[in-house]
């Protein structure tokens, strides 16, 4: 059960490519943006178009994957845990961000070209 205090589900379409890095620890690390949208109709009968952006993190071989198998507008479904950090920045200002540590990933977009043997859907 305790897998579940803090797991977060997102399926959403990256808003930029993931920026892959080395650490001089030789560990990756990917972090990229992404959209969720959500549709739903007001008290007045119109619809709305809610869209959240997410900031995404993932660390070692999940980091390399999502460096080489994603990129910009790609559909994706994201697992991990919702984490906050805090830094300062240059002018000594308090800047906080909360980020979702992947720890899997699914790619939901299918080429365009069908391979021999593809399911006819």
């Amino acid at each position: 059960m305790n897998a579940l205090r803090n797991k977060v589900q997102l399926i959403g379409n990256l808003g930029m490519n993931p920026e892959l890095r080395k650490l001089d620890s030789g560990s990756s690390v990917a972090k990229f943006t992404m959209a969720t949208n959500e549709s739903y109709v007001n008290k007045k009968g119109e619809r709305v178009d809610d869209t959240q952006w997410h900031n995404v993190v993932a660390w070692g071989k999940t980091a390399e994957l999502m460096g080489e198998l994603l990129a910009k507008g790609k559909e994706v479904m994201v697992e991990g845990k919702l984490t906050s950090r805090s830094w300062d920045d240059k002018e000594g200002n308090k800047r906080y961000i909360t980020e979702v540590v992947a720890s899997e990933f699914l790619l939901m977009t299918r080429d365009a070209k069908k391979q021999e043997g593809d399911l006819p859907f």
